[in-house]
């Protein structure tokens, strides 16, 4: 039986400044399980992070607007929350590992301080300091870094043990659901592979749910229970990593993203990029937000929004599944 711990509906999120808005996330839904991890793919400026900053309501206080939706945590609808709450919930109950960790960390304090803070606000179990102390060098001794190090300050350590420092500040309160964005962005290959490594195993170990956002596929497959493609602030596919990775047949966009992958087993066959750029977030196009881009565009693309059509539990949001019998329109709730 399923135990649904994360369900967003009908997200839409505008970033407004007094010049123009911005329609960064668009009438999004999705679920996660507990114990799950789903994988939020696309592009830059495909609303990714956005969307992760909406659920803990981190959004920019004068231009970030959640202007329809829900989010419902737990049973708990995070955008009917007072402040105070959210403030609970925050690190205690959803933690998220930022994309940047050279700014994720204070620098005149040092890395045991900055994870002893998040302990100390979070406090349900009335820890006292020398039980404080000893998760902090708990912590530290999960994601691989010595106790020893704890006194040192960020300046002191390399971008991949930084990364480990904001992943031990995420994990310090046994949060419920982990916010991954984009953690391996900025390491080398062989940092990436053993950070991933690490979540993963700590993710088993914990139980913690995941979203982990990211614009490689390849991190998805390892990673990920679930994937949801992203586009223009739209959730174009959505499905089981089985559905995205072994399914017959895709949404154009994510058919472009897979093009994009180096084949070792055919080196000399190259690479097949998606023509064109994201369209301007202030001016969305009329029908489907991708048919500028699209080499399957039919003249319903550029005049209608396409609908979702499913199979089993695979969705796509797309005027090429409309007429095919093994797919079924999914009415709007």
């Amino acid at each position: 039986m399923k135990n649904t711990l994360l369900k967003i509906k009908d997200l839409q999120v505008v970033y407004k400044t007094d010049v123009e808005t911005v329609h960064a996330v668009n009438r999004i839904s999705f679920s996660l399980e507990k114990g799950e991890t789903i994988g939020i793919v696309g592009e830059t400026g495909a609303g990714k992070t956005t969307t992760a900053l909406s659920i803990l309501r981190l959004l920019p206080e004068r231009t970030g607007q959640i202007t329809g939706g829900k989010i419902t945590f737990c049973g708990i609808d995070l955008l009917k929350l007072p402040e105070s709450r959210m403030r609970d919930i925050r690190g205690e109950r959803i933690a998220m590992i930022f994309q940047d960790p050279m700014t994720s960390l204070n620098p005149v304090f040092t890395v045991g301080e900055q994870i002893a803070e998040a302990l100390r606000l979070h406090n349900s179990q009335n820890r006292k300091e020398k039980q404080i102390d000893a998760r902090v060098d708990e912590v530290l001794n999960l994601v691989g870094i010595p106790v020893s190090r704890k006194i040192e300050y960020p300046h002191q350590f390399s971008g991949g043990m930084k990364q480990r420092v904001v992943i031990a500040m995420a994990l310090a309160c046994e949060p419920d659901l982990l916010i991954a964005d984009e953690p391996t962005t900025a390491l080398d290959v062989t940092i990436q592979a053993q950070v991933l490594l690490m979540i993963r195993e700590l993710r088993d170990r914990l139980g913690t749910s995941m979203i982990m956002i990211t614009h490689d596929l390849g991190i998805v497959a390892q990673t990920c229970d679930n994937v949801a493609v992203m586009y223009a602030g739209e959730l174009i596919e959505l499905g089981t990593a089985q559905d995205i990775f072994c399914g017959e047949r895709h949404h154009p966009y994510t058919n472009g993203l897979f093009g994009s992958i180096p084949n070792l087993k055919e080196k000399s066959k190259r690479l097949i990029p998606i023509p064109g750029l994201m369209p301007d977030p202030t001016a969305l196009p009329v029908g489907c937000s991708f048919s500028p881009r699209c080499r399957d565009c039919m003249d319903i693309c550029l005049t209608k929004h396409p609908g979702i059509y499913s199979k089993g539990t695979h969705r796509i949001q797309c005027h090429l599944f409309a007429n095919n019998p093994d797919w079924q329109e999914v009415a709007e709730s």
